[in-house]
C-alpha cells in the first residue's frame, strides 16, 4: 500500500515544492534508506539517536480511530537537513525543535524536512500529531494492529510500531517510553513497564505507562479492552501484571494457571541467567485473532490457542527467557535472530526437565530423530535464514540443538558462566552471533567454530559422529517427550515482507 501525503499549512502544492526542493538541495547529504539491516535493509533510519518516545494516544474502539501526539527525543548523529521515521498512519502536522516541518509519507516512511537543518551532536526534538484506523491498514498483507470486540491488541515482529507510533523502528535504536492511552471509562489499557497514574474525567479513563530500561520499537505493546487485571509482587517486590481478556471464555482457566506462575519462573531463570534486567514483569492473555506469542517488554502477548489444550507454562518460559535474550540483549541484525530463539526455546527444554516432563537429552534426540535427513527443516541453517523464513521452525529447534551442543562441548560450568557474563556484558545492548561466538570461545578456552558452522551454518542434518558430540544419541529413536506437544515449534510474527 502506497500512502502518500504532503501538508504544510501553506498548502499542497507549496508543500510540495519546498520538499522537492529541499530534497534535491541536499542529495550529497542524503541519510540513506534504512539503517542497514542485512535482511530488512530499508528498516530503520540512520542519523539520529532515539532516547525517549511520549506518546499520548486517544482510542475510540467503536470507529477504530486512534489519535496521538508522539514525542521523539533524539541527538542527530549527522548533519540532518531531512530524516525518516517508520510510520504508516495519517499524518497531520510535524514540529522539528519547536518549528513547524514539511513531511511525506511514502510507504512506511514518513520523511521529514526540518525548517532548520539539525548539526551532528544537537538535539533534535520532533513531535508528529496524526489520525487515522489503524485496521484499514496493511503492508505486504500483513498488519501488528488486531482489533477485538471491545477494543485492540498490537503486537507484531520485525515491525509493530508503524501501525500506532511514528519511530525509528530497529532493534539497535533503542529508547525510554511514556505511553498514555484515553480510552472510555469501562475499558482498560495495559502496556509496558509500570502503570503511573490513572486519571478518570468526563466518562473517559486516561492509563499512563512507563518503561525506564531501553526498549526496542517493535517490544512496545497496547492492549486496549475489557481485562481483568491482577498485580501481585514477587519476594523482591518486583511487580507482576497480568491481564486476561474477558472474552477469553474457556480459554480463560488455562490462560491463568499459566500466566500466574510468571513470577515463579522469572525467579527460576534468573538463577540460571543472571538478575531479572527489568522492573516489573506479567504478561496479556488477549483474545484477538493472533497466532502466536511475543515476548514484548516485561509483558508478553499471548495467543488463547496455546491454552487450547489446558495450562502451558511452556509458553510462559520462552516469552520470559526472551527479557533477556532477544530483549535486555537485542540483535544487532534480524539475521541474527538464533541469539533470540535458539535460547528461548532451550529454556524451554530446561523447564521441561525441572517439571520432569522430558528431560533436555531427550527433546534433543526427540528432535534430531523427528526429521529425517532429507527434511526441508535441515535445509534451513538458523545462523542464516534469510528474511523470508526469519520464524522457520529451524530457528527454534535446530537452534535450541546448537545451544545444546554448545553446553555438551564446554560442559554445564562453562556454558553458564558464558550465558551469565554474555548477558551481563551486553546488559541493555545489542549484539551479533559473530561476537557470541568469540565471547563463548574466550570464556570456555574452546574452538568452536566446528561445532557452530555445523549446527548454525550448514545445510543438511549433521552426521551421527557429529550428533554424538553434541550430546545426541542418534542411533536409537526415542519416545516422544511428555513436554513436546506444547513445545513444537511456533511462528511469533507473520510480519516482514
Amino acid at each position: 500500500m502506497d500512502r502518500t501525503r504532503l501538508r504544510r499549512g501553506g498548502g499542497i502544492a507549496a508543500g510540495a515544492l519546498l520538499l522537492s526542493t529541499t530534497l534535491a538541495a541536499s542529495t550529497a547529504a542524503t541519510p540513506a534508506a534504512g539503517i542497514g539491516d542485512r535482511y530488512f535493509p530499508d528498516y530503520g533510519n540512520p542519523g539520529y539517536d532515539v532516547a525517549h518516545y511520549d506518546l499520548r494516544l486517544d482510542y475510540e474502539p467503536a470507529t477504530d480511530l486512534l489519535a496521538g501526539t508522539a514525542t521523539i527525543d533524539a541527538t542527530a548523529t549527522q548533519d540532518l537537513p531531512h530524516f525518516s521515521l517508520d510510520f504508516l498512519l495519517d499524518v497531520e502536522s510535524v514540529r522539528v525543535n519547536g518549528e513547524p516541518a514539511t513531511h511525506r509519507s511514502n510507504d512506511h516512511k514518513l520523511t521529514v524536512v526540518p525548517a532548520r537543518p539539525v548539526a551532528a551532536g544537537r538535539r533534535l526534538t520532533a513531535v508528529v500529531r496524526y489520525a487515522d484506523t489503524p485496521s484499514q491498514i496493511t503492508r505486504h498483507g500483513t498488519t501488528a494492529w488486531w482489533r477485538t470486540r471491545e477494543g485492540a491488541v498490537v503486537v507484531g515482529e520485525p515491525e509493530s510500531a508503524w501501525w500506532w507510533f511514528p519511530s525509528n523502528d530497529h532493534p539497535r535504536d533503542k529508547a525510554t517510553f511514556d505511553v498514555r492511552v484515553t480510552v472510555p471509562e469501562g475499558l482498560q489499557v495495559v502496556s509496558n513497564g509500570v502503570l503511573t497514574d490513572t486519571t478518570v474525567h468526563n466518562g473517559r479513563v486516561r492509563y499512563t505507562w512507563r518503561e525506564t530500561a531501553p526498549q526496542a520499537t517493535y517490544l512496545a505493546t497496547m492492549a486496549i479492552g475489557r481485562y481483568q487485571v491482577r498485580t501481585a509482587r514477587m519476594s523482591d517486590g518486583l511487580p507482576v501484571v497480568t491481564a486476561y481478556d474477558t472474552d477469553l471464555g474457556d480459554d480463560l482457566a488455562a490462560a491463568r494457571a499459566s500466566l500466574e506462575r510468571t513470577g515463579e519462573i522469572v525467579e527460576w531463570e534468573s538463577e540460571l541467567f543472571g538478575r531479572y534486567p527489568f522492573t516489573s514483569t506479567g504478561g496479556i492473555a488477549t483474545a484477538a485473532g493472533i497466532r502466536f506469542a511475543l515476548e514484548t517488554q516485561t509483558r508478553p502477548v499471548y495467543s488463547p490457542r496455546f491454552f487450547r489444550r489446558g495450562p502451558n507454562t511452556y509458553i510462559v518460559a520462552h516469552e520470559i527467557a526472551h527479557q533477556w535474550f532477544g530483549n535486555s540483549v537485542s540483535v544487532a541484525d534480524w539475521s541474527d535472530i538464533w541469539l533470540n530463539e535458539g535460547f528461548a526455546t532451550y529454556t524451554e527444554w530446561m523447564w521441561s526437565e525441572d517439571e520432569g516432563e522430558g528431560t533436555v537429552r531427550e527433546l534433543a534426540d526427540w528432535v534430531y530423530h523427528l526429521h529425517p535427513a532429507d527434511d526441508e527443516f535441515w535445509q534451513v541453517p538458523p545462523g542464516d535464514l534469510g528474511a523470508g523464513r526469519l520464524f522457520a521452525p529451524a530457528v527454534y529447534q535446530r537452534g535450541a540443538l546448537a545451544v545444546h551442543a554448545l553446553r555438551a562441548e564446554v560442559g554445564d560450568a562453562a556454558f553458564f558462566e558464558i550465558l551469565r557474563t554474555w548477558l551481563a556484558e551486553h546488559r541493555y545492548g545489542n549484539a551479533s552471533i559473530a561476537e557470541f561466538i568469540a565471547h563463548a570461545e574466550a570464556v570456555s578456552g574452546a574452538e568452536l567454530k566446528p561445532l557452530f558452522d555445523a549446527w548454525l551454518f550448514t545445510k543438511g542434518r549433521p552426521e551421527a559422529a557429529v550428533a554424538e558430540e553434541a550430546g545426541i544419541n542418534p542411533r536409537t529413536v526415542p519416545e516422544e517427550p511428555a513436554s513436546w506437544r506444547k513445545i513444537q515449534p511456533r511462528r511469533h510474527s507473520t510480519g516482514g515482507p
